[in-house]
């Protein structure tokens, strides 16, 4: 089995490692995001109800393999507590800052997709949420990941993870 959950900071690199490690395993991979939001709603950033998205993580969980990617974790201790690896990106905030301009910037060129309805305002946010997320939201991720310490992996390069996976296909 592989069931992995990625968890990091915005623009800590979940979505390119989940998308990468999905190819590379052929293993599919929900975004998180999209099981929170409710991007369905006419109103910019309703979340769906928590009955709701509790039954959607459900759906993923009995799956034999996932890749589950996000920054949240208050509601996903099940998925910590079935997963084989749990991989937490401490990329360096400032290169995180860099990677949200980035995307937004491109979402706005429509040189990259989006479900979000995104302005300036929503951008200046996600940087200040940006530079409290190693200090709070993380924190309080890994207390929760405790009891599954064994299967935790703290990466500051993604490029770790593949070297693992490469290690692991070789002596199947």
């Amino acid at each position: 089995m592989t069931r992995i959950h990625i968890i990091g900071g915005p623009g800590s690199g979940k979505s390119y490692l989940a998308n990468k490690l999905s190819k590379m395993l052929k293993v599919t991979k929900y975004d998180l995001d999209n099981i929170f939001w409710d991007n369905e709603s006419e109103y910019f950033g309703s979340q769906t109800p928590a009955v709701k998205r509790a039954e959607i993580l459900r759906n993923v969980l009995v799956q034999e393999k996932w890749i589950i990617e996000g920054v949240y974790y208050s509601w996903l201790e099940e998925s910590f507590r079935q997963a084989d690896y749990i991989f937490v990106l401490k990329t360096n905030v400032y290169v995180r800052d860099w990677r949200i301009v980035k995307r937004f910037i491109l979402r706005k060129v429509k040189l990259a997709s989006s479900t979000r309805k995104e302005n300036l305002k929503t951008l200046v946010d996600l940087l200040k949420w940006n530079h409290s997320y190693d200090g709070n939201n993380l924190v309080e991720a890994v207390k929760l990941m405790k009891p599954y310490k064994d299967k935790v992996i703290i990466l500051t390069k993604n490029d770790d993870v593949f070297r693992l996976f490469k290690k692991r296909k070789r002596k199947k």
